[in-house]
């Protein structure tokens, strides 16, 4: 099956492209590695989750903002590959979770993204990652996730 049937299979679809919050791109190639500019946890230009883990959010809603920023991270790959059946695998995700002081669960936030690309890609969506806890992110966004993908030929 290809990813975006699976992501339809999962009630999902792909966002409009974020808008770069500054003087960068949303994605270079390099040979077939495909990095990919942090995204934040916005739906047509509006915040869906903002605040810390541990004060306005949970776990569970930090879950939530890193499975769209993960989505937004998909429409990315895509406008820059013209399909996600050109992804070979992903190699790397780091994930930051805006959470409160000595915060110990950013992996249980950041497998928001990490579960959406192995449920999308299977074997081929399983890939590095750091997650990591800090004190603020980009517009008070509750994750932020940043990836590196190879693409086919």
């Amino acid at each position: 099956m290809n990813p975006e049937a699976k992501l339809a299979e999962l009630g999902l679809k792909l966002p409009a492209a974020p808008a770069a919050g500054g003087n960068y791109v949303p994605t270079v190639r390099v040979g077939n590695l495909l990095y990919c500019a942090g995204t934040i946890s916005t739906l047509d230009g509006k915040m869906t989750h903002e605040g810390q883990v541990g004060k306005e959010q949970t776990v569970q809603t930090g879950y939530e903002s890193a499975k769209i920023c993960a989505l937004n991270t998909l429409t990315n790959i895509k406008a820059a590959a013209g399909s996600l059946d050109q992804v070979a695998r992903f190699v790397y995700v780091g994930g930051y979770v805006n959470a409160i002081s000595g915060f110990p669960d950013a992996p249980a936030v950041i497998n928001g993204a990490s579960d959406l690309f192995v449920a999308v890609f299977g074997e081929a969506g399983k890939h590095a990652r750091a997650a990591v806890a800090v004190a603020g992110l980009p517009k008070n966004s509750t994750a932020e996730v940043q990836v590196i993908v190879e693409l086919k030929g």
